[in-house]
């Protein structure tokens, strides 16, 4: 049986502590902290039938079948560790042991059931990336047309090397080539 204690709302500052006590009547508070039982309540979760476990046995049957298996070796060694599977190891568990003919298929129902169970965690879409600096059409149309009156003209010869560049064109640059736009005409 696990006990979990819960600090009451005048004793909120302190951890809340996991009690394990299988064999003694007393409840030993882990960590030295101590409680006195007018500032805590208990809570006792138990399971229904404690002694079935149909990950562990399912963990073991195939580890059995497969020994050299190095991810159900990691996959028995988490669950040992840490109590409990993600719902992706789980399915790879399931993969695994659903190729093996001696596990009963009761238990690989329940499996498949407690992976059902499980919520499905989606990653939302990355957003498509825009390009960092786009073209300013006009402004190449109007490179275009001083260049085609006057290929040797220093400064739109510099301007175009900037836009071809992929430089931006700053606002009295951009005013520059629309006075000489005007001028042509």
């Amino acid at each position: 049986m696990i006990f979990y204690l819960y600090p009451q709302k005048k004793d909120k500052d302190r951890p809340v502590q996991n009690i394990l006590d299988k064999c003694s009547g007393t409840l030993d508070v882990l960590h030295g902290n101590s409680y006195s039982p007018d500032l805590c309540y208990f809570y006792a979760m138990q399971r229904l039938k404690p002694e079935v476990d149909i990950v562990k046995d399912l963990l073991e049957a195939v580890l059995l079948a497969q020994p050299e298996s190095s991810f159900v070796q990691s996959l028995l060694y988490q669950y040992l560790e840490r109590g409990g599977l993600s719902k992706k190891q789980l399915q790879g568990l399931y993969g695994k042991a659903s190729k093996i003919d001696t596990i009963p298929p009761g238990k690989l129902a329940t499996l498949e059931a407690i992976i059902l169970k499980r919520p499905t965690r989606y990653k939302s879409a990355l957003p498509e990336t825009a390009p960092l600096y786009t073209k300013d059409e006009t402004a190449g149309k109007m490179i275009e047309t001083i260049l085609s009156k006057y290929p040797q003209h220093k400064r739109v010869l510099f301007l175009q090397s900037k836009y071809d560049n992929n430089e931006v064109l700053t606002p009295p640059e951009l005013a520059e080539l629309q006075k000489f736009v005007k001028l042509l005409k």
